[in-house]
């Protein structure tokens, strides 16, 4: 087999390979898009009212409804994080201590001095409730950001997969229309060597 040849087989291999994974590719991203918004559903999650001024900034359109999709996790989140802001006083995880203050229970911001702290009945440090609401927000949220990730990679398979289905399609056509010539090439050349033999007889 010549070179020419093997190109033109090899391209035709490779468009094949191509349209296999644009296949899977699309597969592999309905279904992980499916995946997601299974799991979102089964949480019951429901956005709050339009009145609420975090609904109506971060999910106006989805006021009243489930979250079932990415996007709506991702609002979801900014809506919880907004929430935790107004009940810490507009303070981080960060910026809080871990003990409530005995100097001013009502701070928010705490303290990390145990010497300083509000003690409960037995002498043990009382945590600061603001902060450890920030750990329940930041490990929710994080989901919730983690399904909109895996919604977006999800879109992005399907994106892939179909650019890969439309390239081995193309390469395809090509491969089987320079297949096609050779082909002809070779029967129209056969049949002039066969028409000269029989002149010659």
């Amino acid at each position: 087999m010549n070179t020419r040849r093997l190109l033109e087989w090899g391209g035709l291999a490779a468009s094949v390979v191509l349209i296999i994974f644009g296949a899977a590719a699309l597969y592999m991203g309905f279904d992980g898009r499916s995946t997601v918004q299974d799991s979102l559903k089964q949480e019951q999650i429901f956005f709050g009212e339009a009145s609420d001024p975090a609904v109506a900034k971060y999910a106006d359109q989805w006021a009243g409804q489930q979250v079932k999709t990415g996007e709506q996790a991702r609002a979801f989140a900014n809506i919880m994080r907004t929430h935790t802001l107004e009940s810490s006083g507009g303070l981080t995880y960060a910026q809080m201590g871990r003990f409530q203050s005995a100097a001013n229970p009502s701070d928010q911001k705490g303290t990390n001095d145990e010497a300083a702290a509000a003690k409960d009945p037995s002498g043990q440090p009382i945590a600061n409730g603001a902060r450890n609401l920030w750990v329940t927000e930041t490990a929710l949220t994080t989901a919730l950001n983690t399904s909109y990730m895996a919604s977006q990679l999800s879109v992005f398979g399907i994106v892939v997969g179909i650019a890969l289905l439309l390239t081995g399609g193309g390469l395809m056509i090509l491969a089987l229309a320079v297949l096609g010539g050779r082909f002809r090439e070779e029967a129209a050349g056969t049949a002039g060597v066969t028409t000269k033999v029989a002149i010659g007889h």
